[in-house]
């Protein structure tokens, strides 16, 4: 049976680890590089670094920042946020990024997700989804979850793996930072709905909620930021929780 990823996410701002609630209400959670560290240590399967306002300051990423994560850490790592090009990709993937995150220039011009699959491969792309429940449907958001779309996030799911994705990102916007659980209704349709990895983001407080969304969806990852950069649950003790519910995981 598949191992099921626990994958710290890191929003970075300015040089910064920040966290916020539903996408606002940002704070300070410490620097990138001693944290990333730190969860290599703990067991983290994976890393995920966010430039959280690049798209909306059109701006790159942080290649300086990728580079000197490379140089400290040995698990995979991906990489997002203001990448536009498979130029961009080039550039990181060169600085030591494993896997790339786009979304928003995804969203704008979807043929970019074949441009870089065809390129470096579709195990290198990640395409996140930001999605949030409107009126009566999940729609996908943009921006930094600032700009609706008129695309139903399904819809977007089926879309993104035939154009070369790799594995999606699933955000639900009403549930990030809230502690209050996942989003185990839109995960549960769009791991079913898809074959590639879908990591689960949004909403992570307590350990059971890595147990519901690995039980009740074929979401292969947890994804989850406050709750590991405070130190509120040690990655061991949820990989040794998860294992005693009889989860897979890497120990």
């Amino acid at each position: 049976m598949l191992k099921r990823r626990i994958i710290p996410c890191l929003d970075i701002q300015n040089g910064r680890t920040v966290k916020g609630v539903n996408f606002v209400d940002i704070k300070d959670a410490g620097d990138p590089i001693e944290l990333a560290k730190n969860y290599v240590e703990q067991g983290a399967d994976e890393l995920v670094f966010l430039d959280i306002t690049a798209t909306v300051e059109k701006r790159k990423t942080m290649i300086e920042l990728v580079k000197q994560i490379a140089k400290e850490v040995n698990i995979p790592f991906t990489v997002g946020g203001g990448i536009s090009s498979v130029e961009d990709v080039s550039n990181l993937i060169k600085a030591g990024a494993d896997k790339v995150s786009i979304n928003s220039s995804a969203v704008k011009r979807p043929e970019l997700i074949k441009e870089i699959a065809q390129e470096f491969g579709s195990q290198c792309v990640v395409v996140a989804i930001d999605t949030k429940f409107v009126v009566d449907t999940w729609k996908v958001f943009v921006h930094g979850g600032r700009t609706s779309t008129d695309k139903k996030t399904i819809d977007w799911a089926k879309e993104i793996e035939q154009l070369g994705a790799g594995e999606i990102l699933l955000t639900s916007m009403n549930n990030d930072g809230t502690k209050n659980g996942f989003a185990i209704d839109i995960t549960k349709q769009v791991s079913e709905v898809v074959n590639i990895p879908v990591i689960a983001s949004g909403g992570a407080g307590i350990k059971e909620h890595f147990k519901e969304v690995f039980e009740q969806t074929d979401a292969t990852g947890g994804l989850a930021a406050s709750i590991f950069h405070f130190n509120e649950i040690p990655i061991p003790a949820l990989k040794n929780y998860l294992r005693t519910q009889e989860i897979p995981v890497r120990l």
